[in-house]
């Protein structure tokens, strides 16, 4: 069987004690409650707390966390999703400008 092969990696920090972290593996099989070959998680870490996070959990499927509420996520690609998240990025940074 195909192993899960990593598409990227990365971590970008945006002040000292903020940064994103974006981990996309292609797999073999999808996720459990997703309808393709991506597992994703892409995050906003700030002060040690993961403050956003767009991610497809095994039986949740696609979704995103904004601070403590969970919301679904209509993935429309890895263009798309990665545009979304760095929308959402962008209103929190401008939101928190000490945080």
């Amino acid at each position: 069987m195909a192993k899960a092969r990593l598409i990227r990696k990365m971590r970008n920090y945006i002040r000292e004690d903020v940064f994103v972290e974006i981990l996309i593996w292609q797999v073999p099989l999808s996720v459990r409650g997703s309808r393709h070959d991506f597992k994703y998680s892409l995050a906003l870490i700030a002060g040690g707390e993961c403050v956003l996070r767009y991610d497809n959990e095994a039986g949740k499927g696609d979704h995103r966390h904004l601070g403590d509420r969970e919301l679904p996520y209509v993935f429309a690609g890895m263009d798309a999703l990665t545009a979304d998240f760095l929308v959402d990025v962008k209103e929190w940074v401008d939101g928190n400008p000490e945080g």
